[in-house]
């Protein structure tokens, strides 16, 4: 996408990061929070000494042929129970996204020299991002189980083209270092590669799942926390 397009994209996100309340209510397994009525702000997460508050704005990812963006926050406190928020739009709608807090790579997003053939097609899968942005060490489910074991958890992940995804999670130890350290990216997940309105098999077979096409799986916006 277009610098000039994408910017008022990203103004709209920004400003639905920053006005949401602490943690929502949306969607099954969401967990209730925010009763205070709080709300993002400076103050509210940069004073507090027992929490940290990151920021993602997360970006089409090279040549997978999106055209979306979004903003992921993650407010995480001393006992490692970390409010998480994802605001996407311009996916592929009617079809699941899932989503990851990734950890022990670079740090980093992908760029376009990752990408390799995929039945034929130049494209960044998930494992062609592994070195920037390393394994998943949590799953963004709607509900249940949030590890590694649920990454491909299809029907616990939101599933349109624009939502926003609001969930208080228990982060494990390694994972909640790695985010105080700067070293966790936030990756949604499922492209149209072919702009056909479904996940198809132009790029052949996921290399995490063979009985999923490659599109399903391969990254569609990054964003390092920060």
């Amino acid at each position: 996408m277009k610098l000039r397009l994408l910017a008022p994209v990203l103004t709209t996100l920004l400003l639905g990061a920053t006005a949401l309340p602490a943690v929502a209510h949306e969607g099954p397994g969401s967990d209730q929070g925010g009763r205070d009525g709080s709300t993002f702000t400076a103050s509210k997460f940069l004073s507090p000494a027992h929490s940290r508050f990151t920021l993602a704005i997360l970006l089409p990812v090279p040549g997978n042929h999106v055209t979306g963006a979004g903003t992921a926050t993650v407010r995480l406190n001393s006992d490692n129970s970390a409010q998480i928020t994802v605001n996407a739009s311009g996916l592929l709608g009617g079809a699941p996204h899932a989503m990851h807090i990734h950890v022990k790579g670079s740090g980093e997003c992908p760029d376009a020299d990752d990408a390799t053939l995929h039945n034929g097609h130049p494209a960044i899968s998930t494992a062609d991002g592994l070195p920037a942005y390393g394994p998943i060490g949590t799953s963004l489910t709607t509900s249940g189980d949030t590890s590694p074991a649920s990454a491909l958890a299809v029907d616990r992940f939101p599933a349109t083209g624009t939502f926003h995804y609001s969930r208080t999670i228990q982060l494990t130890s390694d994972v909640a270092q790695q985010v105080r350290a700067d070293n966790a990216v936030v990756v949604v997940h499922g492209i149209d590669y072919n702009h056909n309105g479904k996940y198809d098999n132009i790029l052949g077979p996921s290399e995490l799942n063979p009985m999923l096409p490659q599109e399903a799986t391969a990254p569609a916006l990054c964003g390092p926390l920060h």
